[in-house]
């Protein structure tokens, strides 16, 4: 395999998700061919990868093969995965990142197993306690990030503060946001309103303008607004605000088609706004969005969602190579930093753990 400066090594658990190792490999191919400079080690089983990578010629010259026949089951508890997962094509793909023998690693397989697995092995970044979810979402306005997406169901105050540090920082880096506005998700914008942990966040946030730009309190239909770049919340509520968009959006195209079926003159309707339709659809389409990043860990790494396909798989990638090109770590542990310099300077008896 050629090296470059320019070149990314990305390791690929090749086994991982629904239609794995099809769609990775497609993914992989997809992702090439829009950025010449990745290189790929693949993970898997080598009898089910050999046969597909025969296609891509281009994509043979661009990756290894590291065989192993064995992979974590998407059923399977991260608890049993973790003593269990030593040869597995998930392991051996964070390892490759642990190791400083890939620059970060993609994975569409069992979340949950491969939380644990990163967490471990690639450890944390200093100052940061948990790693959490994150992943850009379709808005009115410009696509926001949100984080936790499922995660940790249960935060506290500080880890809400260092969720905004790093989807600050993410959102800056990756969507190109200059001083990106930050809300707090809550059950409504009054300041006296929310839990223990949101209420306290918001006091500490409030007392760091020269880090951050906090907005404040957001209720769930400003996320689909637009209405701040960064939405910040624990796992248990961000998992399900995200599925209640997705299952939204997919209620929406269902209804539509439907719709269109109903006479010839809906169907005309169609034809007449059927650029409007498509471009629509495209906004909503989750292909475009896939790719989350497990943020706060001491290396990049990146889930991809489970029934993902070639082309969602290969939005994934992209996403990998442009955490590695940024060094997102180095800037969250810089703005870390700041922040409790800010907050010392402004608020000295504000409780920061």
């Amino acid at each position: 395999m050629s090296k470059s400066s320019q070149h990314i090594l990305l390791a690929l658990d090749a086994m991982g998700g629904d239609r794995a190792p099809d769609m990775v490999i497609e993914g992989a191919a997809l992702a090439l061919a829009k950025n010449s400079n990745l290189r790929f080690k693949l993970y898997g089983d080598q009898a089910k990868i050999s046969p597909l990578l025969e296609k891509y010629s281009a994509l043979i010259k661009a990756s290894e093969i590291i065989h192993t026949p064995d992979f974590i089951a998407n059923e399977e508890k991260p608890s049993i995965a973790l003593r269990h997962s030593k040869n597995s094509s998930m392991r051996l793909a964070v390892d490759a990142v642990r190791d400083g023998h890939a620059s970060g690693v993609v994975s569409a397989g069992n979340t949950g197993a491969y939380m644990a697995i990163a967490k471990i092995f690639l450890k944390m970044i200093p100052g940061i306690d948990r790693p959490a979810i994150i992943a850009s979402l379709p808005t009115l306005k410009n696509p926001c990030v949100m984080l936790d997406l499922g995660a940790n169901v249960v935060c506290d105050h500080n880890h809400l503060v260092q969720f905004a540090i790093m989807g600050d920082v993410y959102a800056q880096e990756i969507l190109g946001v200059s001083n990106p506005s930050i809300g707090l998700l809550n059950v409504g914008e009054e300041e006296q309103k929310g839990n223990d942990a949101v209420q306290e966040a918001a006091k500490i946030l409030r007392c760091a303008p020269n880090t951050l730009n906090f907005y404040g309190f957001i209720e769930g239909d400003d996320i689909g607004k637009g209405t701040v770049d960064v939405v910040v919340t624990d796992g248990f509520t961000g998992n399900v605000a995200l599925k209640a968009l997705e299952g939204m959006a997919f209620f929406i195209m269902t209804f539509m088609k439907e719709v269109f079926k109903t006479s010839w003159l809906a169907r005309a309707g169609y034809l007449l706004s059927m650029f409007a339709m498509k471009k629509f659809k495209n906004k909503l389409n989750a292909k475009n969005y896939n790719g989350a990043m497990l943020i706060g860990l001491g290396g990049v790494a990146i889930k991809s969602h489970g029934s993902a396909d070639g082309i969602a798989f290969a939005n994934a990638i992209h996403v990998a190579a442009r955490m590695v090109s940024h060094d997102l770590n180095k800037k969250i542990e810089k703005s870390l930093k700041q922040l409790y310099k800010d907050i010392k300077q402004n608020a000295p008896k504000v409780d920061v753990a």
